[in-house]
């Protein structure tokens, strides 16, 4: 099958990748005319402008934007007149459901199909494949599945207790109309949340354990903290058999293997939106989400956005007692 991806980045370039060594024709665009020519050398064919993207295709075209949030807008307004009756757009970035819902609604006139698809898997999804998860019309995301059986992991290697039907087990869905698909990713992404804050949190009492081995511990029971863990051989045992065993901890596993003290970092971690949404609709509809909360809030923390109250709280303990800081 053909499709236009516009937007060569970490993700965009490896599902291109992807898509070529499963047989299906590339046409690229990105910003970055380097980008472009890495794939070129694989197989796919490389254009200088969007206008020059739709020339290249043919009819019905699928064009797929890997961008940014705040780049999609602009793409689907400069895309839109280019194309005619029967084409497809899909936006695979992580984007407001409520976008892909009056961007649907606004080509519908034009009669092109607009699919909103969340795209799971990160700079591994080469290899392993991409979860996808699916909004917009039926008839729309059918057509897209030559390219979505590819882009998925397939049903190799997870061992399921119950029987898996359906292409969920392949590694895609359709979950519903238009915005369908972002709005399950942003719930994935806010689940992300509070899964890394929870190994985090876990990770981090490991290494305080050894509190009570300082000359001048204050901890109270000091005497009970004086451990020494090997994070990374805790990490790599948990990955054997431990309920909470996951991808998320394979990959914490690893970067602490490369790094036990994770001193090439600096453990300010930004938030790109995800979770602030999964949070907001989440108050529009009363649902208590107490934990990816915290979550966000940690991520606010550890950028500074905490330091002036901070401050305060020590102005305040040296206004009523005269509170040294420590």
């Amino acid at each position: 099958m053909q499709i236009g991806m516009i937007g060569l980045g970490r993700m965009g370039a490896n599902m291109v990748r992807r898509l070529l060594a499963g047989g299906h024709q590339c046409v690229v665009f990105d910003r970055n005319p380097a980008a472009a020519q890495e794939l070129v050398a694989l197989g796919a064919v490389a254009a200088s402008s969007l206008a020059g993207l739709v020339e290249k295709l043919t009819l019905p075209r699928t064009v797929w934007i890997m961008l940014p949030a705040g780049a999609v807008e602009e793409t689907v307004t400069a895309l839109a007149p280019l194309l005619t009756a029967g084409d497809c757009i899909v936006d695979g970035g992580n984007s407001p459901f409520e976008a892909a819902i009056r961007r649907a609604q606004a080509l519908r006139s034009a009669d092109i199909d607009f699919v909103d698809a969340g795209v799971s898997g990160g700079v591994w999804g080469l290899e392993r494949g991409y979860c996808l998860m699916l909004g917009g019309p039926a008839a729309a995301v059918d057509r897209l599945k030559p390219l979505l059986e590819t882009l998925a992991p397939g049903r190799s290697g997870i061992a399921p207790k119950v029987e898996a039907t359906g292409s969920a087990a392949d590694g895609y869905l359709h979950c519903g109309p238009s915005g369908a698909g972002h709005f399950v990713k942003m719930v994935h992404n806010g689940i992300e949340y509070g899964l890394m804050a929870a190994y985090a949190e876990g990770f981090n009492l490991l290494q305080h354990a050894g509190a009570g081995l300082a000359p001048d511990a204050s901890t109270e029971h000091a005497e009970r903290y004086r451990y020494r863990f090997d994070l990374p051989a805790i990490a790599e045992l948990w990955r054997r058999g431990s309920v909470v065993g996951s991808w998320l901890l394979d990959l914490t596993a690893a970067a602490l293997g490369d790094d036990p003290g994770l001193q090439g970092f600096g453990g300010r971690v930004a938030d790109s939106g995800e979770g602030r949404w999964t949070l907001k609709a989440g108050i529009d509809t009363a649902v208590p989400m107490p934990v990816i909360s915290a979550a966000l809030y940690a991520r606010f923390d550890s950028r500074g956005e905490a330091d002036f109250a901070d401050r305060l709280l020590s102005a305040m303990r040296w206004q009523f007692g005269g509170h040294q800081e420590k």
